[in-house]
């Protein structure tokens, strides 16, 4: 019996340790990976604005996040709730911006959390329970980021998904003050390898870059052979040296500017699906944020952005 209890013990003491080996490999190894997402994230935005291919990114190259809430009262009512940074001195903080559904400033309040601290979402959540009080519940809803170059705004940049010919496609965008695309990248997808799978090939992906807003808001897919000059331009990472001179350059960015999407061939759907999802995010985006920049300036909002 006294055996049987010794080990019994032996075995529960045991299975502590290795729970607690384990949680703590757990916590190092999540911290881990979640560091290289970011970190992985923050490459793909770099690139995207052109620092990439070990070009040195400036000092005063800065990434503020403003994050998107559904707030949702007592009553049922619902509110927009912005996490947007502002200046506090010498550093950067929060305040939560609530805003009416069509963008009609509600209410301010000041927010206890660091840009750090801000990436994660518990951290977050944590930070707005201590202002919004039950029956006040809220869900997040999105991300942009608004990088700055000094005191000059230089781009937004945008996470987003949207449905593809098979599941969700996972994209980042970057777009210039004016709302027009700077560039866009394909994070994840699940379509077919050489036909839809061909959406993350740069002479897919090129060709959305530079279009203006305007010309975004009439895109079309068009099924028609893409050009081969136009395709070597558009894959730059293939480019050999002199492979194109400036006037060569400027010609070919003239003439393919404001042209439509030219469809991967036999992945219509896949095309069609990439050029919608990208219409769809900067239309909202530009619409949001048309609202809340507003409110910034109305309100006197000390945002790091403006």
């Amino acid at each position: 019996m006294k055996q049987i209890i010794r080990i019994t013990i032996g075995l529960v003491i045991s299975c502590l340790v290795a729970g607690a080996v384990m949680g703590g490999v757990f916590t190092v190894t999540d911290k881990a990976k979640k560091r290289n997402e970011h970190l992985a994230v923050q490459e793909t935005m770099l690139g995207l604005l052109g620092y990439k291919d070990a070009k040195q990114v400036p000092a005063d190259l800065k990434l503020y996040s403003i994050y998107r809430y559904i707030i949702t009262d007592g009553s049922g009512s619902q509110y927009l709730g912005y996490l947007v940074p502002v200046a506090e001195g010498n550093e950067t903080g929060y305040v939560l911006l609530k805003l009416d559904l069509q963008g009609k400033f509600i209410s301010k309040k000041n927010i206890d959390i660091s840009p750090e601290k801000a990436r994660e979402a518990p951290e977050r959540e944590s930070a707005l329970k201590a202002v919004l009080k039950p029956p006040i519940s809220f869900r997040y809803a999105d991300e942009a980021i608004v990088a700055t170059l000094g005191k000059k705004r230089l781009a937004y940049l945008l996470p987003g998904e949207f449905l593809g010919f098979k599941t969700t496609i996972k994209a980042m965008l970057a777009l210039d003050p004016s709302f027009g695309i700077v560039g866009l990248d394909i994070l994840e997808h699940e379509e077919d390898p050489g036909l839809g799978g061909e959406i993350e090939q740069e002479y897919f992906k090129n060709q959305f870059k530079d279009k203006s807003y305007d010309r975004i808001t009439k895109l079309k897919v068009i099924k028609e052979p893409l050009p081969d000059e136009y395709k070597k331009y558009l894959e730059k990472s293939k480019w050999q040296k002199g492979a194109f001179s400036k006037e060569q350059i400027a010609t070919i960015r003239k003439k393919y500017q404001d042209k439509d999407i030219y469809a991967i061939t036999g992945a219509t759907i896949s095309s069609k699906a990439v050029t919608d999802g990208v219409k769809g995010m900067i239309r909202k985006f530009a619409y949001r944020m048309g609202k809340l920049e507003a409110v910034i300036v109305n309100e006197k909002i000390p945002a790091v952005f403006l």
